[in-house]
């Protein structure tokens, strides 16, 4: 794989956040702050990355760490390393079809891709564009009929993973995108900022903005007909996300999906229990990246008790705030079955397209290696507290 960077900016993208920089000075300012931003103050979206980094790993030496072996087992499927491309909303508007270039790019390392309801690409067009079926997230809608269909056009193409998102009774207030104008009009004065934003990027406006099929919510083009833009989205948001949804609809959840069950934004140990009680097959530690609740835990703190409240009859995965692979590694030693990633392949795509995706994941690969390496470790079976020397 090349480098992937911008010459004329005098950057090459060596690390996740050398990706997330692409995408800043490659799209709109809107969409960027979108993908980018968190609830209210933002404090919980930092708390994931900064309790992250606050866990020490313990350097250890002369152990033969000549062949270091990543691949794992995760709901019943073979992983290159521990790691899934989360759903993320909206993405197909930050490169051309995007979230396909995503899913090609995750099976050709190894790894799944998890299609999010909203996304602009539809389920069946990023399954005709792999041999491997994407994961499908769902969330569960006021309108039973049409969610019940995305279930079955999901399991139609092969599907056997279903990911419930469980976080969003009421939807968090995004500071970034209400300045923006992405929940709400901005008048004149913002209109004229947004349009001259628009002019400074004119390869996104050729290449996304106006080139090649239009923006519809793939997934959603029937319930949202017409719908091409963010603000169209947050309408339908308002009127479909169910707030009355309880423990119970999980029946009806399994009465219309017959694959593997996972509940994402998970962050108290005693719904990780009643999570295994329902018996759903996995759940994630989620706080929807921090953009939902903020001042909530970061998730790896939220980690350790949410698995001794699941036990072993729950697979248990983590997303928030994963920036390297030594976060990966340290999420895998402190329990973590896997983790998952939404910015960081959303910035990788805006910023480098298909190839900026491929090179995210080879860094994040790279970076495992050397992190086990240096711990003095080659299977990240292996991987437990006693790798790190900050516990929590």
């Amino acid at each position: 794989m090349g480098l992937i960077g911008d010459r004329s900016l005098n950057l090459v993208a060596a690390s996740v956040r050398d990706h997330r920089e692409l995408a800043r000075r490659r799209i709109p300012r809107q969409l960027f702050d979108y993908l980018d931003g968190g609830a209210y103050e933002e404090r919980t979206m930092r708390a994931n990355e900064e309790a992250l980094a606050a866990v020490r790993l313990r350097q250890r030496v002369l152990r033969d760490v000549s062949d270091p072996q990543l691949s794992t087992t995760v709901l019943g499927h073979e992983l290159r390393m521990p790691l899934i491309l989360a759903p993320v909303g909206l993405c197909g508007m930050f490169a051309p079809r995007a979230e396909v270039l995503a899913a090609r790019s995750a099976e050709r390392f190894g790894v799944p891709f998890c299609e999010s309801t909203v996304s602009i690409c539809s389920v069946e067009e990023v399954a005709a564009a792999t041999t491997t079926p994407p994961w499908f997230q769902l969330y569960v809608m006021r309108d039973r009929g049409y969610a019940e269909e995305l279930m079955g056009r999901a399991a139609a193409v092969g599907t056997d993973v279903l990911v419930l998102t469980v976080d969003l009774a009421v939807v968090g207030e995004r500071y970034r995108d209400v300045r923006n104008g992405m929940t709400v009009p901005v008048g004149p004065l913002g209109a004229a900022v947004k349009g001259l934003d628009l002019v400074m990027h004119p390869k996104w406006v050729r290449e996304v903005g106006m080139g090649g099929r239009p923006h519809t919510f793939g997934n959603l083009e029937r319930a949202v007909p017409g719908a091409s833009s963010p603000e169209d989205f947050k309408s339908w948001v308002d009127s479909q996300f169910d707030p009355s949804v309880t423990w119970d609809d999980l029946a009806w959840v399994r009465e219309n999906w017959g694959g593997r069950l996972v509940l994402k934004g998970i962050m108290d140990p005693s719904d990780a229990s009643r999570a295994a009680k329902a018996g759903v097959d996995g759940i994630v530690v989620s706080n929807h990246g921090g953009r939902q609740l903020d001042g909530t835990p970061a998730t790896i703190e939220a980690l350790p008790g949410i698995l001794e409240a699941a036990g072993d009859d729950l697979e248990v995965l983590l997303d928030g705030g994963i920036r390297s692979g030594l976060d990966v590694v340290r999420a895998v030693a402190l329990g973590a079955g896997a983790v998952m990633v939404g910015r960081p392949w959303a910035w990788a795509v805006a910023g480098g397209g298909e190839a900026g995706v491929t090179r995210m994941l080879e860094t994040v690969e790279s970076e495992m290696k050397v992190a086990m390496g240096l711990c003095g470790l080659s299977d990240v079976a292996a991987l437990d507290p006693s790798v790190l020397l900050q516990q929590h």
